[in-house]
């Protein structure tokens, strides 16, 4: 009994040996040595999508060979076309874009119109590179101007512009000017400390700049010199387009910006100094100027003479002398007689009208017009209105300064010769020795008799 049972015993222990050995054998036939690829078989083979993940950007599902997350595991390649890409995208991107404005390919849901759903040699997929990109839908003509704003030079277009979505116009990533401070940080600053800021500012940097790139240095839109500055200040161009005596500044190569800054100022007018000291800026030298016209040197007159006419005691220098030119003698803002002698006219005095009464040159008698008098005898009248070789104001006064009072010369200007006047003040009137002429003298209370 036992040798039997044993026997039987040893049978089927060899019979199982047997059958597990045909199992496995036959399993390691049917079972492919990598197990997860028979779970995820990939689509990259030798024979198939071969180049796929050799560019330098791999989107992540293609990088791990997971092609199912966004295609169907159909075989033979018979895949449903995906009907709408913005939504597949948004499975794994989930940003919402609820931007006032949104770019027209992120709004139809068309992301592979920017970027390609697998691999590409720039970063985040692109399918080109900067501004090439933009260019597949917007005008290139937009970078091709002579001068050209560095971040589009760059291909930079993203640094202006979001290119998905965002609360401001034409997709930019600020308002307005806050754009240009990102990097014009001197700008911003400068704005902030200044008292006075030129309109165009206010309205947006854009006014005068083009921001991709323009034909002119700065990216302006026209000659920023001048040019430029008609395009608003065209009641300027006519004015200085008529002019017979133009403005010296107006001829060099800054033009307008020669006194004017075209942002900001501390000056009213956008003048780039306080008014009498920008003139002085030039006007330290003596020079003669494209009509011949000897230029005094006016910052030497006015350091060695103390009394100052009322303009010049104010820094006023336009309130006689226009500073864009005019059509009278050395720019001057009304009509002003050129010459020693000249018959009276009121118009011809119309200058120094605009302060002073016309009366004083044309009544003969008055006690209080003038201290010019001898008694009751207005000596302005009998300078001044006479025919035809009246004296002019600039016979024995100087319109600057002087270290006389009353703003009168030391010497009067006749012709080539600068004749000494010999002023004298007295308690109640005064004498002068003019030239070659005898000693004249008047007194208020006690008539001199001059014959």
């Amino acid at each position: 009994m036992d040798i039997g049972r044993t026997k039987i015993i040893n049978i089927f222990i060899m019979f199982f040996i047997v059958a597990a050995i045909s199992f496995f054998s036959v399993a390691n036939i049917l079972v492919p040595k990598d197990v997860a690829a028979a779970e995820n078989p990939s689509c990259v083979t030798d024979k198939c999508h071969a180049n796929m993940g050799k560019e330098e950007y791999v989107h992540g599902p293609a990088s791990v060979g997971q092609c199912t997350i966004c295609h169907e595991p159909t075989a033979k390649h018979e895949f449903t076309p995906i009907t709408n890409v913005g939504n597949l995208c948004n499975e794994c991107h989930d940003k919402q874009f609820t931007g006032k404005n949104i770019h027209p390919p992120v709004q139809e849901g068309d992301c592979t119109g920017c970027h390609d759903p697998h691999q590409s040699p720039y970063e985040f997929f692109l399918l080109g590179e900067g501004e090439k990109l933009c260019f597949i839908c917007h005008d290139s003509g937009l970078a091709g101007e002579k001068h050209v704003h560095g971040p589009v030079a760059e291909g930079g277009c993203s640094v202006c512009h979001s290119p998905h979505e965002s609360d401001f116009p034409k997709l930019l990533m600020a308002e307005g000017n806050d754009v240009c401070f990102y990097c014009h940080e001197d700008k911003a600053d400068a704005f902030q400390e200044k008292k006075h800021m030129h309109y165009p500012v206010e309205d947006g940097c854009v006014e005068c700049h083009n921001p991709h790139s323009g034909p002119f240095e700065n990216n302006l839109a026209a000659d920023g010199r001048r040019e430029l500055c008609f395009a608003c200040h065209d009641d300027m161009q006519e004015h200085v387009g008529e002019l017979k005596v133009k403005h010296a500044g107006l001829e060099t190569d800054k033009l307008c910006l020669a006194c004017h800054d075209p942002h900001v100022a501390d000056y009213a007018n956008q003048l780039i100094m306080q008014p009498a000291e920008l003139c002085l800026s030039c006007h330290d030298r003596q020079y003669t100027s494209g009509d011949k016209v000897v230029v005094a040197d006016m910052k030497t007159i006015l350091e060695q003479n103390k009394n100052y006419h009322g303009p010049i005691q104010q820094n006023d220098c336009s309130a006689c002398h226009n500073p864009h030119g005019s059509n009278n003698f050395r720019m001057l803002q009304e009509p002003f007689p050129e010459l020693f002698y000249a018959p009276y006219q009121a118009s011809n005095y119309n200058l120094c009208f605009m302060c002073h009464e016309n009366t004083i040159a044309e009544e003969k008698l008055t006690t209080t017009l003038t201290g010019f008098r001898n008694g009751d005898q207005n000596l302005h009248f009998v300078h001044v209105n006479k025919s035809p070789k009246g004296r002019t104001c600039r016979s024995c006064h100087d319109a600057h300064a002087t270290n006389n009072p009353k703003h009168l010369r030391d010497e009067v200007p006749f012709g080539a010769w600068q004749l000494p006047i010999n002023f004298e003040k007295t308690e109640t009137g005064g004498k002068c020795l003019p030239g070659c002429h005898q000693l004249f003298g008047y007194d208020r209370g006690k008539p001199v008799n001059n014959r």
